[in-house]
């Protein structure tokens, strides 16, 4: 390997490697957009990871993963015929330009919030013309939302791109009531016993909390996560309390379990 070359140099030429017929990595070579994707999607959560844990180390090792995907997807694409890493970097620093034209053109913003606005308005424009070019049909707000994304943050953009069209919640208070009459409706659907009905309540219950995140700026799927991580931190303090005991979580009493819960909670 050239050490002399730039470092992003050095990656491009490892991939080249692994995927070479004569000699590369029997294992990426099997490999396909379709099946590298898992793990694309597996690196980006171990960055946001990373990030909440505040690890710079940890940040620095998982953005060099993620980018690995990068390099992958476009070894595969190049080999196809399609577009190289360079295709790649160009399409997003010709984006990047075209959606700063405050900086790169003779547009202003004051402050975040109109260079937000700016943002959109850009990107509304390159999807208009994409659609136009795609197709001469009906084309919806909504239709540009990836499906494969999280539930919980594609309900998120779905909401922002409805609020768009002037579908939208006068008060943060008005999505609670919203909130309250999906969860009876929730209790009528347990009631009945159907489960395709409860799947559907269940699941209008949470686009309407997730409505409430939106209004107070909160991403549902950032909270949630941070949720799960505290959830996991005093779970795995109150079986260190059992162990250290003697006993197992399951052996002792609801009561017990409920002050050892409460005992991490002080702990924060």
């Amino acid at each position: 390997m050239d050490q002399s070359k730039a470092p992003i140099l050095q990656l491009l030429d490892v991939m080249r490697r692994l995927r070479d017929p004569n000699g590369g990595c029997p294992w990426d070579l099997e490999q396909n957009f379709a099946t590298i994707a898992p793990y694309t999607i597996e690196e980006a959560y171990e960055v946001a990871d990373a990030i909440d844990r505040g690890d710079m180390d940890d940040i620095k090792e998982e953005l060099g993963d993620l980018l690995l995907q990068v390099v992958f997807h476009a070894q595969m694409a190049n080999e196809e015929g399609h577009f190289d890493f360079d295709d790649v970097a160009q399409s997003i620093t010709d984006k990047m330009i075209f959606r700063h034209p405050h900086v790169f053109g003779e547009e202003s913003a004051d402050n975040a919030t109109h260079v937000l606005e700016k943002w959109e308005q850009r990107k509304d424009m390159e999807k208009q013309n994409k659609a136009k070019a795609d197709t001469d049909g009906f084309v919806s707000i909504l239709d540009d939302i990836p499906t494969n994304l999280p539930s919980l943050l594609r309900a998120h953009k779905i909401q922002k791109k409805a609020v768009k069209e002037g579908f939208e919640w006068n008060d943060v208070m008005d999505v609670f009531d919203k909130v309250e009459e999906e969860l009876a409706e929730l209790k009528e659907a347990i009631l009945s016993g159907d489960q395709d009905h409860m799947l559907e309540e269940y699941g209008d219950v949470l686009f309407s909390v997730t409505n409430i995140g939106r209004k107070l700026s909160i991403d549902s799927e950032h909270a949630l996560r941070k949720t799960n991580q505290k959830f996991i931190k005093r779970f795995r303090g109150m079986e260190e309390d059992c162990y250290a005991d003697g006993k197992k979580l399951k052996d002792i009493t609801f009561q017990e379990r409920e002050a050892l819960w409460n005992r991490q909670k002080i702990k924060g």
